[in-house]
């Protein structure tokens, strides 16, 4: 069951965690429905929709199932679906770290890969499964940048990594004798997992006494918060973050802080 889904998704050239995660969504959603995909209706869709809502479910995990489930019936089995909706996602601004945060996570890092890491994610705003499969080959050291190879959208984009970070890819490069491949590779020579770079970043914020909540996403946040700080063009920084929308990329203006905080207070003109 769902081949004809994986068919679709692989023909679109679907990212790989974009496809394990509709088929996911489609399948949980048969589980509940406890039907065949040719005998679901809008009420079946609706109803598993309302009860993923009732057990406390993100707003956005449930527009996320319902675009999975859509992408199937309408997209593949061609039911035209409609009139199925969900709650509009509260829009938030992305928390970001100050420069002063950023330092003391870099030097609260505790072994040189994960200083490492933490260097990367914040001069280049890859996305962290971006960082992960990084590999030598996608360096320009002398340019100081770098390139991503199909990443979100299947779209390859130049990255920039500046000359601090190059230096230490090249150190850290030398010393375990790493010239192909991958640049983080876990025990199993396999890329370094999401997962433990999340637990690494998490921990790495704890012992620096970082009280915000830390993630690989909120340095991709602070990247582009602080690009936008110093006046960095916003179509620059759309294709430097791979945004294939500038709608996407101007929440980084909201972000922003310094002009803001450079307006006199009228209770202070008084």
């Amino acid at each position: 069951m769902l081949d004809d889904l994986q068919t679709e998704l692989s023909l679109r050239g679907f990212a790989k965690n974009t496809e394990k995660t509709y088929r996911f969504h489609n399948q949980k959603f048969l589980e509940f429905c406890k039907k065949t995909p040719d005998s679901v209706t809008e009420s079946d869709i609706k109803s598993y929709l309302a009860h993923l809502l009732g057990d406390n479910r993100e707003k956005s995990s449930v527009a996320l199932a319902r675009s999975a489930i859509l992408f199937y019936y309408n997209e593949v089995l061609k039911r035209n679906f409609a009139d199925i909706k969900t709650p509009k996602i509260q829009k938030k601004l992305p928390i970001v770290l100050t420069k002063e945060e950023i330092k003391r996570l870099i030097d609260a890092a505790t072994h040189e890969k994960s200083k490492l890491l933490i260097k990367l994610l914040y001069a280049s705003g890859l996305r962290v499964s971006e960082a992960l499969h990084l590999k030598v080959a996608d360096l320009e050291s002398e340019q100081h940048i770098g390139w991503v190879r199909g990443g979100k959208g299947g779209k390859d984009r130049m990255i920039i990594l500046g000359a601090q970070v190059i230096d230490d890819l090249k150190v850290f490069l030398h010393l375990r004798g790493i010239t192909t491949g991958y640049i983080f590779v876990g025990k199993d020579g396999r890329p370094m997992t999401s997962r433990n770079a999340q637990k690494i970043i998490c921990n790495t914020a704890r012992i620096a006494g970082i009280t915000k909540p830390v993630t690989p996403h909120k340095l991709r946040h602070s990247f582009a918060t602080h690009l936008r700080e110093s006046g960095e063009d916003l179509r620059v920084i759309q294709e430097l973050l791979g945004h294939s929308s500038i709608q996407t990329t101007e929440i980084y203006t909201h972000v922003s802080t310094n002009e803001k905080r450079a307006v006199i207070s009228p209770a202070d003109t008084l």
